[in-house]
């Protein structure tokens, strides 16, 4: 439900944020405000969840997109662009409670399953990815129909009431709280009748940096995931640009991208359990693999070459899809469980950070130069990273 909440709304904010502007520059401040949203959100998600619980967190975030929705709403009625993108970085709150639930499903995976748990959720995400965008014009006309509101905060309120599901099951149904009765259990396997694990103090970020520093693996898992996040957000975001150029309908570019989604999502129970049976590393570094095969092949093809392309955008997604199950699941079990929400949300921090921050630069990089230029750029970043994972697992280990 939280990804069916997210792609509705994203379907068409920077439609909408044009529609109210009249600006191409500002309407693309809508996608930066969503996304610099879960950046900011993702930190507090993380504090809730290491002092109340998973569900404190996750309840934290569906909230915040709940009331993103309805500022939304109240921006459109009144015709406000500025109130509007303060309700898209609200409306972030969405992504920051659906890359959060996937670190639920680990806190009580056996070791050997963490990949499997992880990637299960992630997985779910794709019912979501599908079904949001076309269900964004039917809340469109039905708003209009009815005349409740004016059609086009129609989508926002069905988004609305998809994160109100979300955070209803949350509230109701997540118990007992998977990280509570991972803390009670570590207790008990100690002999304990109090949690072993000390509380954390509130302090989120210092805490996660302090672990950083003395958890080389946990660096590694972060590296990866943003270096993934990051290839795949900056091919991604121009690749429509790419093919709107050399005249392509935006049917087929529809079709691009959802072979894309597809390529994120679909096989992500495979990238799990390939993580389990592999290993964290080796996944990885097959991630980074076909990052750079996707990147060869979209940034070498012509914008008539839409199976060329279509198969580089779906190989984009499955590298990601590696990056992220892998990567999530090498941090969880670097970390000592009462820091992990502190570090999963410093992740999930600078994940965003680095994907907002790809849009703009592959945007200054393929308008300066190419479209082939910014493929050539994102090969390079992925074989550094692939050697660096490399070069620490064939390092030999200290007695």
């Amino acid at each position: 439900m939280g990804g069916v909440g997210g792609a509705v709304g994203l379907a068409l904010s920077s439609v909408l944020v044009f529609q109210l502007s009249g600006s191409v520059t500002i309407s693309g401040w809508a996608g930066t405000a969503t996304v610099l949203g879960a950046a900011v959100l993702a930190l507090p998600t993380a504090a809730a969840s290491g002092r109340a619980g998973r569900r404190a967190g996750l309840c934290l975030a569906y909230g915040a997109a709940l009331t993103g929705c309805l500022v939304s709403m109240l921006a459109i009625t009144i015709g406000s662009w500025p109130l509007l993108l303060a309700g898209l970085a609200l409306f972030g709150g969405g992504s920051a409670g659906n890359l959060a639930s996937r670190y639920s499903a680990a806190d009580l995976a056996p070791p050997s399953h963490t990949g499997k748990h992880l990637s299960l959720v992630v997985w779910a995400a794709t019912i979501g990815s599908v079904l949001g965008p076309n269900l964004a014009e039917p809340a469109q006309r039905l708003a209009a129909e009815t005349g409740v509101m004016t059609g086009r905060a129609g989508p926002f309120a069905l988004a609305g009431l998809a994160f109100g599901v979300a955070l209803a099951v949350i509230a109701l149904a997540l118990r007992p709280d998977p990280l509570l009765l991972a803390r009670t259990a570590t207790g008990k396997d100690t002999g304990q009748e109090q949690p072993a694990v000390p509380r954390p103090r509130g302090r989120t970020l210092r805490d996660a940096w302090s672990t950083l520093r003395v958890a080389r693996q946990a660096r590694r898992a972060l590296i990866a995931i943003a270096v993934s996040h990051t290839a795949m957000v900056s091919v991604m975001s121009m690749t429509p640009v790419h093919l709107d150029h050399a005249g392509a309908s935006l049917s087929v570019i529809g079709v691009v991208i959802s072979l894309h989604i597809a390529g994120m999502y679909v096989l992500s129970p495979v990238v799990g359990w390939l993580a389990d049976r592999l290993g964290r590393v080796p996944v990885l570094v097959l991630g980074m693999a076909q990052l750079l095969t996707a990147a060869a092949l979209a940034g070498t093809a012509g914008g008539h070459d839409v199976p060329q392309v279509s198969i580089g955008l779906f190989l984009l997604g499955t590298g990601w899809s590696c990056g992220l199950v892998a990567g999530s699941a090498m941090l969880t079990e670097a970390v000592p469980l009462e820091r992990r929400p502190a570090v999963q949300g410093l992740s999930d921090l600078i994940m965003n950070v680095c994907g907002a921050s790809g849009t703009v630069i592959a945007g200054a990089i393929v308008g300066a130069l190419s479209y082939g230029f910014l493929g050539a750029a994102v090969g390079v970043m992925v074989v550094l990273c692939g050697l660096w994972l490399l070069s620490g697992r064939l390092r030999p280990r200290p007695a």
